[in-house]
């Protein structure tokens, strides 16, 4: 028996296709809508072939608030998860004008859009980016939460804020914020993946990209933080596992009113030499690398504590980095 209808902004990217994989399994109906910017079509595809779902798919950018409008008047859901952002922290700092009106105007149209037509519940795509640079780690929903060190984790500050307060003003909304760290990996079907258009802005497909031999080296940005080998620090989680935290929060906030913020991580923090080292187990490929400069807007640490996610969702991730990087590798193989 179906349980209801969920639209998914952003549903043809990475996170939004895993996660409209996992609503389907779980039992739901959804609408994806995407403007395909910086993903593709072959994706919804995937997804069919994954669930055998014919899943409504329409293109509309949801900065286009009058045929974004048109998707709310046709099709009756009465939650939505809305990942429809752009997401690089580096090109933010370069494109703070092109971020802010992205992921806040889109934002602005999905929340006000829910209010006009009564759709209540929101499942938020947030990040850790939030927390600015963290005094501590593990980093917990109660760390204060310092400016954000590029526009990109500023327009999720100000989203947080934004649904917050409409809560708090009785605007009808029930919501859960999932402040997510590194997601990496793949469907295990290979199926559905990271396959970014241009070039990537993040490390994995980066590194997938390298290994493949589609680019020349990967760029390691700073060998000079305090942390073990002198690179990056990050929380990276399976995107599987992140999917399914997706569906526990929906399933939240079907019960239970007002608004929730959880962090969904492993706990455990990976430098970005690590993640070369697993990827080339993973791979049985040699990835070359060269150090550049720090990239402007990265921090060296941050890692989760994801206890809130489990109390309270039921949710705790289940895999570990090796299963990432052969999923991501089989991925790329397959699809490059």
């Amino acid at each position: 028996m179906k349980k209801s209808c969920v639209l998914v902004s952003g549903g043809a990217g990475y996170i939004g296709s895993h996660t409209t994989v996992e609503l389907i399994n779980a039992g739901y109906d959804v609408v994806i809508v995407d403007n395909l910017s910086n993903s593709d079509i072959s994706a919804v595809e995937g997804v069919r072939r994954i669930t055998g779902a014919e899943i409504p798919f329409v293109k509309v950018d949801c900065c286009d608030r009058e045929a974004f409008r048109k998707v709310f008047e046709q099709y009756e859901f009465d939650s939505v998860i809305h990942f429809a952002a752009s997401k690089a922290v580096g090109e933010s700092v370069q494109k703070p004008l092109e971020y802010y009106g992205n992921n806040l105007t889109s934002f602005m149209n999905v929340i006000s859009l829910m209010r006009e037509f009564g759709r209540q519940n929101i499942v938020f795509s947030s990040s850790c980016t939030v927390y600015g640079e963290p005094d501590k780690q593990p980093v917990t929903e109660q760390t204060p939460r310092k400016p954000a060190t590029s526009p990109y984790g500023n327009t999720k500050q100000i989203s947080e804020e934004i649904i917050t307060d409409a809560v708090k003003a009785g605007a009808g909304f029930r919501s859960v914020i999932l402040r997510y760290f590194n997601p990496v990996g793949a469907h295990p079907s290979a199926l559905i993946g990271e396959l970014p258009n241009g070039v990537p802005q993040n490390l994995i497909p980066y590194l997938t990209q390298t290994a493949i031999g589609v680019r020349e080296g990967l760029k390691v940005f700073g060998d000079d933080y305090p942390t073990k080998d002198g690179t990056g620090v990050r929380d990276y989680i399976h995107v599987v596992d992140l999917a399914i935290g997706h569906v526990k929060a929906l399933e939240y906030i079907r019960k239970t009113p007002g608004v929730l913020t959880v962090n969904l991580g492993t706990g455990v923090g990976y430098s970005v030499l690590d993640i070369v080292k697993a990827y080339e187990q993973a791979s049985g490929k040699k990835i070359p690398y060269v150090i550049d400069p720090r990239r402007p807007g990265d921090i060296a640490t941050c890692y989760a504590n994801a206890e809130k996610a489990k109390k309270l969702l039921g949710w705790t991730a289940e895999r570990g980095l090796l299963e990432m990087c052969k999923d991501s590798w089989r991925f790329t193989e397959k699809n490059l």
